[in-house]
């Protein structure tokens, strides 16, 4: 069931953004709001002259691009702020109080999770220290081992990358990691804490997105992602996108989140394009939340490597130096490949296209050039007559399983 005041906040999503009313009308009942898409968002918000940007006191996050080639750009008011904060402290403060840490490090390469992550461990009574990015992989563990924090802070990617440099893992101190970012399947997390020699479920997933926020945080004592308060989370198939995507297996729904308290983004009915298993609501200390089992996959236009990264900017640094070129994606746990199909494609062309790939978002360009985030890898491939072409929403995603690649338990 949709949440009891809907009405009222879709009238307010439609004061603040009037184009909503051009999609649907104030008595339309709930299955007649409009699915946020990525295309619907593309013609009205991720716009060079949206009205928010001439707000004061608004914060502005950037992110991959569109299909015009544009830069996403993500609105948060001085209030979306104060509920971001107090919902990610909630989550942390659930996760880490029973233990009683004092000490937290942030490696976290770029972000809004960056940017906030030194006032949440403050909030919490912990001493943090924020790790910068641009430093080398062999640094990046320096700075660990001289700091011990109980806590760490990070992606898969990126402790991917600590537990592949550090000669013992077990010697950094780290006592618990919380994550965000990519996914991380139970397997994954379980090798990750057996190489730091901390028990299972001191490695806690959370989920989030630069659109909406904290989503959800994976519960040991539930065996299931928790969504966060001021969220209402629905299950639609894929073709109801109507993007021209496939059918999913049985059990599988796309993700679509409304927000009670978001108010610079139109978080009314938004597709995540993360599809997951098991949602449904259960008990929680005495009262119903909404959770899933786990997030199987992303589709749709973006993808994560350590930041998102649009299928968009992947296509256009591809058909730059191959006009004729067919792609298709792989990642297999936090490494990320894509193979193209073009007879006139070589060595050194690949490369090139490697290297406009990697710094089409400069965040991952500059994490990669410093080692804390693995290389995207380009490579020449030759498709079965019946690959996938036509337009961008056409083109597939492959999942592997292993590595991050989140399967259910």
């Amino acid at each position: 069931m949709p949440p009891a005041d809907w009405k009222e906040l879709a009238s307010g999503m439609k004061s603040l953004f009037p184009w909503l009313g051009q999609l649907t009308d104030s008595d339309s009942n709930w299955e007649r709001l409009p699915l946020m898409t990525a295309s619907i968002l593309e013609a009205f918000y991720y716009i060079s002259d949206n009205p928010l940007a001439e707000r004061s006191g608004m914060r502005s996050y950037r992110t991959s691009g569109t299909s015009s080639g544009r830069r996403k750009t993500i609105y948060y008011s001085d209030q979306d702020e104060e509920h971001y904060l107090n919902i990610k402290l909630n989550v942390f403060r659930s996760i880490l109080e029973p233990f009683g840490y004092r000490s937290a490090a942030s490696d976290m390469g770029t972000g809004h999770a960056e940017a906030t992550a030194a006032e949440v461990f403050r909030s919490l009574g912990m001493s943090v220290e924020t790790l910068p990015y641009q430093l080398p992989i062999r640094e990046h563990i320096e700075r660990l081992q001289g700091l011990k924090p109980e806590v760490l802070y990070t992606m898969p990617s990126i402790l991917d990358r600590i537990l592949a440099a550090a000669d013992h893992p077990s010697a950094l101190g780290i006592r618990h990691v919380v994550l965000v970012g990519e996914m991380a399947s139970p397997g994954w997390r379980l090798r990750a804490a057996e190489r730091l020699s901390i028990p299972a479920e001191h490695i806690a997933d959370t989920y989030g997105s630069i659109e909406i926020g904290t989503i959800a945080h994976y519960s040991a004592e539930h065996g299931r992602y928790l969504l966060a308060e001021g969220l209402f989370a629905e299950g639609v198939p894929a073709e109801s996108l109507g993007e021209g995507l496939e059918p999913l297996s049985p059990g599988e729904q796309v993700l679509v989140l409304t927000s009670s308290i978001r108010d610079s983004f139109p978080a009314l009915r938004y597709v995540t394009y993360d599809v997951v298993r098991g949602l449904e609501s259960i008990t929680v200390d005495g009262r119903l939340r909404q959770s899933f089992c786990g997030i199987v996959k992303r589709i749709g236009p973006d993808l994560k490597h350590g930041e998102k990264i649009s299928i968009y900017d992947i296509e256009n640094a591809v058909s730059r130096h191959l006009p004729d070129a067919r792609i298709r994606i792989h990642v297999t746990g936090n490494a990320l490949s894509v193979r193209v199909d073009s007879n006139l494609a070589d060595t050194a062309m690949l490369d090139s296209i490697r290297q406009e790939i990697e710094e089409r978002n400069p965040d991952i360009g500059g994490m990669i050039r410093s080692g804390i985030l693995s290389g995207i890898e380009v490579t020449r491939e030759c498709f079965d007559e019946d690959a996938q072409g036509g337009p961008i929403k056409q083109k597939k995603i492959y999942y592997h399983n292993g590595g991050a690649t989140l399967e259910p338990e």
